[in-house]
């Protein structure tokens, strides 16, 4: 194979990873979005039904509706938060699985031209096992970063909506202590 059908190949292949790689980023930024705006939906929405029962039991849940006003805008800004933290996420475990499958398509294209370079069989053989075992320990050590790159990515989004929780219990709580 020569060299122009090699870079023909890279070329067709990268811009095949390319394109699966903008549609997955299109996806994700539609998804994002439709999230947000339904989420932002359904705050106006809870908030008009916390305005009515605030009106009929402010005085025996809370003391004011500026309080539970405030305590919804901070769950709604938790969410907020937590949403972007894990878009910012997923843009990175993109980036790192494209980086993946970039490399992946370069060595294949490698092997392929060594392979047809080969003067025996045997030769041939080696390559492929050779192939074969990098393309297995890669996609382990990869499968791997991936994997960490989710769970880090799952605690650092889970966290704002956490800590709202744990304020809402404390908030529950103070009627109790009093």
């Amino acid at each position: 194979m020569s060299a122009t059908k090699k870079t023909a190949v890279q070329q067709e292949a990268l811009k095949q990873v390319e394109t699966m790689v903008a549609t997955g980023k299109d996806t994700l930024e539609t998804v994002v979005k439709t999230g947000s705006d339904a989420a932002t939906k359904g705050y106006e929405q809870a908030l008009s039904l916390t305005k009515e029962q605030v009106a009929k039991q402010s005085d025996a849940f809370f003391k004011s509706y500026d309080s539970v006003a405030n305590f919804n805008k901070q769950n709604f800004d938790a969410l907020t938060a937590s949403t972007a933290i894990a878009s910012k996420g997923l843009e990175d475990i993109s980036t790192a699985w494209f980086g993946f499958t970039q490399s992946s398509v370069s060595q294949a294209t490698d092997t392929l031209q060594a392979l047809m370079s080969c003067k025996t069989l045997r030769d041939a053989v080696e390559i492929q096992n050779g192939f074969a075992k990098n393309s297995f320990d890669q996609l382990i050590a990869e499968s791997a970063k991936l994997s960490e790159m989710s769970m880090k990515l799952t605690n650092e989004a889970i966290e704002p909506i956490k800590a709202r929780v744990n304020s809402g219990v404390e908030l529950a709580m103070k009627p109790l202590a009093a």
